[in-house]
């Protein structure tokens, strides 16, 4: 099958390089150049004071293989932990823990509940048209829970006249195959969108395994050299299905209606541990998952008011599996885990211009959730199998209600009440202040400041989980302070310029974190008093220069020290004081775009300082993780033919064959290398 299809794309290739000769008289001819127009206006109200970074759609759809997890990485100041390729990923939002950060699409939230937290691999970036990061404080404008960000994802109209066809098949290293299509329609009030995504791979890559050490002897049994020895990472296969159905009707009088359902396939293998000793045939470790999402949304526009009402519904059913050979070639099985949730959501939400300088704004917003979690092959002493789990139902309502004011251009203002329940329990009242200015309008320099207090309840696991749940748990809670400047300068036809630095503070209390006891399992506790704060730095450049040549850099770093400032539970407790486990202090990305006609070089890096491994960031072997950097290198080429666009793309990863881990004993891959070939017919 690989042979088919680098067959395939070698003679797609040559007709592309023959065929570019016939088509350029044409495209260039029917090419016009449009100069670029600046825009002026004001700021939207909704935005005074946030603390945002938005992902355009070049950034979503560079490279359509990529998940959220790996868009994430390279143009953000967010940590993603990876357990390896196809694996678990999670953010790490400004020194927090991934259940501190909310996840919502299309207005939903999607973090796990049993969990708390987002798999950002099982989110395909050709899924998403926009995406946003509200930093700290800004998170309250949305969801509470943030106690770190909050990352809205969200999908829109085509907004095409017809019927509109992408195919692209991607072929890559260890077997890898990506197919990606898309079917639409759209006319004055109708537009409709079908997106599938399959992918598979062997995931077969080879990595040196720092974690064993091969003796070599001479003829006398004395040790004259050690290496660390070359292994494929084993029993990693996967095959992931995405299909997104999208419909929206507008009636061209203010009233606008959308349905989105996604339903997720997912198999995959868990790899070998890097300490594994053993055949991989002795082993099978798998997860599997279906997930089907769907929201119906409902929006009335009027001069000035608006008012929307969504719903939506989430079902989730995930196994995993572990067996194991025990000597005699039979697989037993060790652990049989099954979980189920259902998720009902509702929100309606008003808006109310007034003068154009104020904005009032309330909503109120529900997520039922009904959660079944057990192990099947738990086994009584009396010899029956039995069920070890629980099955808990839980509402989760949150309210907020704001007024933004802006009494002159160069000055707004923005008040934030929020108040939620979860169960049976309610939120102290969530305020947040936020004001924005503009210090100097040559130059665009604007000065943001905010803050809010927040809260966070413990996941249903946290509360229930068999054995371990701890039902007296109580709910994280903390203080956020943000406070930075941006500015924005450019020339007409030459370049533009902007950037942002910020400043954040944050302290959390009653931090749950899991421990071991002395039962022999884990336990969740609120032992840690936390306080996260440091400088998050963002810049984006873009030149243009003669003869079709263009260039766009921009890049981000942050600052993040999170210290754990509570209490000692023993005397041996090492942790006060320390950084957090798998928070890194600095981060960074340099992402770069040049362009000439229709070719595109692209190059992306990105770089992580140490991570401990331990509260105590003991430094030992196994007590922290070097720093890495990581580059991706992709060129890509356009042909614009009368009867459709083709274009060819080839990606390196891991340019330069870095050797690293982004969580201990999780095997990552080296260089490899990624093609594309993409058709959109023309109709």
């Amino acid at each position: 099958m690989k042979k088919r299809y680098l067959t395939y794309i070698l003679l797609l290739m040559l007709f592309s390089a023959n065929a570019e000769e016939n088509s350029t008289n044409y495209d260039v001819h029917k090419k016009i150049l449009i100069p670029e127009v600046t825009v002026y206006g004001k700021r939207p109200l909704k935005e005074i004071g946030l603390q945002q970074t938005k992902l355009d759609s070049v950034v979503l759809k560079e490279n359509i293989a990529l998940s959220m997890a790996d868009v994430l990485t390279f143009n953000t100041p967010i940590f993603v932990k990876s357990y390896g390729r196809a694996t678990l990923s999670t953010v790490s939002f400004r020194g927090t823990s991934p259940s501190h950060t909310q996840v919502t699409w299309n207005g939903m939230r999607i973090n796990n509940p049993m969990l708390g937290m987002t798999d950002f691999s099982m989110i395909p970036s050709y899924f998403i048209d926009k995406a946003s990061l509200l930093h700290g404080t800004s998170s309250v404008n949305e969801t509470g829970g943030g106690l770190g960000g909050a990352i809205k994802l969200s999908t829109k109209p085509t907004e095409q006249e017809g019927f509109g066809l992408q195919f692209v098949q991607g072929v890559g290293s260890f077997y890898t195959f990506d197919d990606f299509l898309r079917l639409s329609y759209g006319n004055e009030h109708w537009q409709t969108s079908t997106r599938i995504v399959f992918s598979t791979s062997k995931n077969n890559y080879k990595f040196r395994n720092h974690d064993k050490k091969i003796n070599v002897y001479d003829d006398d049994m004395n040790i004259v050299e050690q290496y660390y020895p070359i292994e494929r990472n084993k029993s990693g296969e996967f095959k992931d299905l995405h299909l997104l159905q999208e419909v929206y009707y507008n009636n061209k009088r203010g009233d606008r209606f959308g349905l989105n359902a996604w339903y997720i396939y997912s198999n995959r293998e868990l790899p070998m541990l890097t300490v594994d000793h053993g055949d991989d045939t002795d082993f099978d470790n798998r997860q599997r998952e279906h997930t089907f999402r769907s929201v119906f949304s409902y929006d009335h526009l009027a001069e000035a008011w608006k008012v929307s009402a969504n719903a939506g519904y989430i079902y989730t059913w995930m196994a995993y599996d572990y067996k194991r050979d025990l000597g005699n070639g039979v697989m037993a099985h060790m652990t049989r885990s099954r979980s189920k949730i259902h998720t009902i959501y509702g929100k309606v939400e008003e808006e109310y211009h007034l003068h154009k300088k104020w904005l009032f704004m309330a909503n109120l917003s529900a997520h039922q959730h009904f959660v079944e979690s057990r192990d099947k092959n738990i086994i009584l002493q009396s010899g029956g199998k039995g069920i070890v789990g629980y099955r808990k139902a839980r509402i989760e309502l949150s309210g907020s209600a704001s007024i933004k004011w802006q009494p002159i251009d160069r000055l707004g203002m923005s008040v934030v009440v929020r108040e939620e329940l979860y169960g049976k329990k309610w939120t102290p009242v969530i305020p947040a202040f936020f004001i924005d200015g503009i210090l100097c309008k040559k130059g665009n320099l604007m000065a943001k400041a905010s803050v809010s207090r927040n809260f966070r309840f413990p996941t249903l696991n946290d509360l229930y989980f068999l054995p371990g749940g701890n039902p007296d748990l109580k709910h994280e809670s903390g203080w956020t302070y943000d406070a930075g400047l941006s500015f924005a300068v450019g020339k007409k036809d030459v370049y533009t310029l902007s950037g942002s630095a910020t400043w954040f503070d944050s302290y959390i209390n009653d931090w749950i974190i899991w421990l071991p006891t002395t039962k022999g399992f884990f336990s969740p506790d609120n032992i840690k008093d936390v306080h996260a704060y440091g400088v998050e730095l963002q810049a984006d450049l873009s030149l243009i220069f003669p003869k079709d040549w263009r260039l766009g850099l921009n890049g981000t770093f942050s600052w993040t020290p999170s210290i754990n400032q509570g209490e000692p539970r023993s005397p041996a407790d090492q942790s006060v004081g320390k950084q957090l486990p798998y928070i890194p202090l600095l981060s960074s990305t340099i992402n770069g775009r040049l362009s000439w006609r229709s070719w595109t070089l692209s190059y992306k890096w990105c770089y992580y300082s140490e991570r401990f491994t331990m509260s105590s960031n003991d430094l030992s072997l196994t007590g922290k993780l070097p720093p890495y950097f990581m580059s991706n290198l992709s060129l890509e080429k356009l042909f614009l033919f009368r009867w459709a666009d083709l274009s060819l793309k080839g990606t390196i990863n891991n340019l330069f064959d870095e050797e690293y881990l982004s969580v201990l004993s999780r095997p990552m891959p080296g260089i490899n290398f990624e093609f594309f070939v993409g058709i959109t017919p023309k109709w």
